[in-house]
């Protein structure tokens, strides 16, 4: 069975990639900061995939902690034995323009959202390259695309971007390829987790009828998918790609 390390796995996409490696027979290595919301998920897993217990890892860090990198790592490797993929799906959000946002939002948000993600990679990176596997992040429609009002989120993002496809040229040799996807607006936990109260947040998915060409925001299983190929080798000549799974949002514009 592949070993898959996923990140930000206690709720939103995290946990929707985690319920489809499950049922795709995947062993899992589930981070997060929860652990009571971890349990619930690996709970899911079990009930809904088609793994047992023992195909589980749980390991509740903060994953911008010195020690959470090789925590997960020695901790995978030790119960599972091998890293086939490492799906970086954890991240925050914080919203502001810029004049109201003093430079510890963007500290806090480079510090998630992406040195994080690289000092994960780069522990996991040595058992990657020994199975041939895998690496995709979970990155947003606002890397390659600007937003008002959340600037230093879409920095991060697009420095994640950049990190993909640098990453993908260095690790080709290897055999490893690394991906990332663009979600548009996905109905997640992230948005009120940055502070916005249920009626922001339900006209904010209202609107987002407008925003995506497909009309809607979408679902977390459908960048699971998207995630899965990823990782999986149907998609075995493809590296250094951003895949937008955005309903179409990217390529929207005012007229």
């Amino acid at each position: 069975m592949p070993v898959a390390i996923i990140t930000g796995a206690s709720s939103g996409i995290g946990k929707g990639t985690a319920l489809l490696f499950a049922k795709k027979k995947y062993q899992l290595s589930l981070t997060g900061r929860n652990t009571d919301s971890l349990k619930e998920v690996a709970a899911l897993c079990i009930s809904e995939g088609a793994i047992s217990a023992d195909d589980i890892l749980i390991t509740a860090v903060e994953l911008s902690s010195d020690e959470a990198p090789k925590a997960i790592v020695d901790a995978t490797v030790q119960k599972f034995g091998r890293i086939d993929s490492l799906i970086n799906s954890a991240g925050i959000l914080r919203a502001g323009p810029v004049l109201d946002s003093g430079i510890e939002v963007y500290d806090e948000l480079m510090n998630v959202n992406v040195r994080s993600l690289i000092r994960l990679t780069r522990a996991a990176l040595p058992h990657i390259i020994t199975t041939k596997g895998t690496v995709v992040n979970v990155s947003s429609i606002n890397g390659p695309c600007p937003f008002a009002g959340v600037t230093y989120y879409c920095m991060s993002k697009s420095a994640v971007d950049q990190f993909t496809k640098c990453l993908a040229l260095e690790m080709a040799p290897n055999g490893v390829r690394v991906n990332a996807v663009c979600p548009g607006v996905i109905v997640t936990n992230i948005h009120r987790a940055s502070g916005q109260d249920e009626a922001t947040y339900a006209a904010f998915l209202e609107k987002s009828k407008t925003t995506h060409a497909l009309g809607r925001p979408g679902t977390t299983s459908e960048v699971a998918e998207a995630i899965l190929f990823l990782s999986s080798e149907k998609s075995s000549f493809t590296t250094g790609q951003l895949l937008k799974v955005d309903g179409g949002r990217g390529i929207m514009h005012p007229r």
